[in-house]
């Protein structure tokens, strides 16, 4: 798993990709993942669009959004599947069409690995897989953790990025990638 700096250090960040790189890992070591095809899969998470972790070309990749509600806005992640970087021409993944809250984001992880291991082929690495199943298969299998919560304090949670103890906003300015 690879992150890049995100809210931590960068002004164009736009939500804390380190904080979800280190919750992505827990639930990951948490699943006890034994098959080496799944174990091959790489993620990749960038605080912003502009990609500096490489999520475009991840097996499963995410760029820092928002979702806003009302008033108040929620970190979240666009997803990307099916991206090559290595052992093959380098390929750009697709880009599924929903926006996950920040906090959904190892749960969306989990279902895809395990509908991946329950339904590929013999064999099928996760790229063939996501290719073969398509994007809107996997968008169904998360599309209920896309939906927005309401803000109160029983989902408070939600509308805090990760490693943050403060409601979240969008701040952006002038940061490494610009120089």
């Amino acid at each position: 798993m690879v992150s890049c700096p995100g809210t931590d250090s960068c002004k164009l960040g736009i939500t804390s990709s380190m904080g979800l790189n280190e919750a992505v890992q827990e639930r990951v070591q948490a699943m006890d993942i034994t098959d080496p095809l799944t174990r091959d899969i790489h993620i990749k998470m960038s605080g912003c669009p502009n990609g500096c972790s490489q999520h475009h070309v991840a097996d499963i990749g995410f760029y820092g959004a928002s979702i806003k509600v009302g008033e108040h806005t929620i970190p979240a992640y666009i997803p990307h599947v099916g991206g090559v970087y290595e052992g093959a021409p380098v390929r750009f993944g697709t880009r599924l069409k929903l926006r996950l809250p920040a906090k959904r984001v190892p749960e969306a992880i989990e279902r895809w690995l395990r509908h991946y291991e329950a339904n590929r082929k013999d064999g099928e690495p996760w790229g063939a897989f996501a290719e073969r199943v398509g994007t809107g298969e996997l968008e169904s299998l998360v599309k209920d953790l896309s939906m927005p919560v309401d803000f109160g304090l029983e989902t408070m949670n939600t509308f805090i990025d990760w490693n943050r103890n403060v409601p979240f906003e969008v701040v952006r300015g002038e940061g490494e990638c610009a120089v």
